[in-house]
């Protein structure tokens, strides 16, 4: 195989595992928020607030590590 081929497969490789983690951390994240609004209903709305700003900042690192991904790809 020639060099460019590894550097696709690892890229690949690379860009599942960002995914893989994303969705397990936001996954855990999601299930924490729903136990803690369901213990106390009165602080759902705070609750909510967190849990959306912490998901975009998993979100932003993922788009930064595929982004990371593809330029090595394409190096």
């Amino acid at each position: 195989m020639e060099a460019t081929a590894y550097a696709y497969l690892a890229a690949g490789f690379g860009a599942g595992l960002v995914i893989l983690g994303a969705a397990f951390g936001i996954g855990k994240l999601a299930s924490s928020a729903m136990e803690a609004s369901g213990r106390q209903p009165e602080v759902a709305g705070a609750v909510r607030t967190s849990m959306i700003i912490a998901a975009a900042l998993i979100e932003g690192a993922t788009f930064f590590a595929l982004a990371i991904c593809i330029l090595l790809a394409l190096k």
